[in-house]
């Protein structure tokens, strides 16, 4: 079984070096000093009052080359089909193709891209590159969910497992999709538009926090899925977090960055038009900020 993690982040950093760990048959493709520290000291993964490194095979994607059984992508959304385009020749139609980016609809881009076996995921994690070639891992959170076609659920099941990794098989994929991503949408939005932490947003603007919930989960129902139970679950969750906790995209507007706005933001402005009017605003305002 030949594996190969597309994007060396906090997501895919963790995967790559667990996968290594535990002898798996995989290439990490990252970018710039990233991918030179991993491929000169190997990858290190500082877990709380733990840290362990692998070496491991890592490249830049244009030196792909030869099929794989197995790819996942752990880039930003906006980077997802331009990451399938610089690996398409290493992909058949036996290859299983899953994407761990942010948003809803990134199977789809896929299969509009290739005719391999597509299936869909989310990841539960807290994590982040630390420096070149480490990954910092908060708390003892991981969880992988993904469904769709049967046979390669269960392949891409074995290859957890194999890891020791948590994850979590599901026949409702869009919903378990739309669960996470609830959250990240309305709080990336929220925190972006009013740059502030997601504690400040909640306790300076809980009640719009909850309107753009609402109009999330109005969209999942217009999309067949339904999340209801879920805004107060997210405003909950929200309440809990620490005070300086905030979303990437916050981050990445405050260092000038590009941002997830298309897929996090976008994506319900225009999929919801009238149904979304809080979304609306916000989305064309931030819009505004977007160098």
């Amino acid at each position: 079984m030949k594996i190969a993690v597309v994007g060396l982040g906090g997501v895919g950093g963790y995967l790559v070096a667990s996968f290594a760990k535990a002898g798996l048959d995989v290439t990490g493709f990252a970018r710039g000093a990233h991918v030179e520290a991993i491929e000169k000291n190997g990858i290190t993964i500082k877990e709380d009052k733990e840290e362990w490194s692998v070496v491991l095979t890592a490249k830049e994607l244009r030196e792909a080359e030869g099929a794989f059984d197995i790819i996942l992508f752990c880039v930003k959304s906006y980077d997802l089909a331009d990451s399938y385009r610089q690996i398409a020749d290493c992909v058949n139609e036996q290859t299983i193709l899953i994407s761990f980016s942010n948003g809803v609809n990134n199977g789809d881009v896929l299969r509009e891209l290739s005719h391999a076996r597509v299936l869909d995921g989310v990841v539960y994690i807290l994590s982040h590159i630390e420096k070149s070639g480490v990954i910092r891992k908060k708390g003892k959170l991981f969880a992988a969910v993904f469904g769709g076609e049967q046979e390669a659920t269960e392949e891409l099941a074995a290859v957890f497992k194999q890891a020791e990794l948590r994850y979590k098989t599901v026949d409702d994929i869009k919903t378990a999709l739309w669960k996470k991503y609830i959250f990240i949408s309305a709080f990336a939005t929220l925190t972006s538009y009013y740059d502030k932490p997601i504690a400040a947003v909640y306790k300076e603007h809980k009640d719009e926090a909850q309107e753009l919930l609402r109009e999330i989960a109005e969209v999942a129902k217009m999309q067949g899925v339904g999340i209801d139970d879920e805004v107060q679950k997210a405003l909950d969750t929200a309440a809990k977090l620490p005070q300086d906790a905030s979303t990437s995209m916050h981050l990445d507007f405050q260092n000038a960055k590009q941002v997830e706005l298309e897929s996090l933001s976008g994506f319900i402005a225009h999929a919801g038009k009238e149904k979304a009017p809080l979304m609306n605003k916000m989305y064309k305002k931030l819009k505004e900020k977007v160098k």
